[in-house]
């Protein structure tokens, strides 16, 4: 009688403590799902925050660039002022533009307006350069020539370093526009598209100097 009555306990706890233990197992799997799902979503989270940060840090760095080259290219006016003085004095309107251009460029407060000036520029050096054609004297200037060469090679440089620039920009604004990107761009605070730098249609008029 007493083995009888011990035997129905022991197993009636031993499928309590079965089914306890395959409770535990599925709370431990069930739990160990929700923190990989977690940890992917934080993982996703993280990465697309990084990502367009690196999308923005890629355009900054790029008009860093395109910045140097134009300031390159500021570097070069003064010299090329004085020198087209020298033999054409009388083209005092362009020399003045030019020399106010540049100035206006190292005043420039925004990209925007850096960009407007420093098309105006481009514009402005070509008209110049296009008038030096009507001066032989100052066409054989070996000073003239020099800065001339190292003008051409500045725009050049310019224009692949605006070609490099518009490129980023376009990714991150490309990137803005996706749905989760711009869940990130707005959690990061790059709530605004980046500018392109385009060239301006009165530039695009200006004949090419051949030398």
């Amino acid at each position: 009688m007493v083995l009888a009555e011990v035997f129905p306990a022991a197993v009636a706890r031993r499928v309590v403590g079965s089914i306890k233990g395959g409770i535990m197992k599925t709370l431990w799997i069930v739990l160990g799902v929700i923190a990989l799902v977690v940890l992917m979503l934080g993982g996703w989270l993280i990465g697309g925050l990084n990502h367009v940060v690196r999308l923005d840090e890629t355009v900054n760095s790029s008009w860093a660039q395109v910045e140097n080259q134009l300031q390159r290219r500021n570097d070069l006016i003064p010299n090329l002022v004085s020198t087209v003085k020298g033999y054409a004095g009388h083209e005092k309107e362009l020399l003045t533009r030019v020399t106010q251009l540049r100035s206006q460029w190292g005043k420039a407060a925004t990209q925007a307006s850096k960009m407007e000036t420093a098309n105006q520029m481009s514009s402005a050096i070509s008209r110049l350069l296009l008038v030096a054609e009507n001066y032989p004297d100052l066409k054989a200037n070996q000073n003239f020539l020099a800065l001339q060469s190292q003008l051409e090679g500045t725009e050049n440089r310019i224009a692949v370093e605006r070609m490099r620039y518009n490129a980023s920009v376009k990714v991150f604004n490309a990137y803005r526009r996706t749905v989760f990107g711009g869940i990130f761009a707005s959690m990061r605070g790059l709530t605004e598209p980046r500018e392109y730098f385009e060239v301006a249609e009165t530039a695009k008029e200006v004949p090419v100097v051949k030398f």
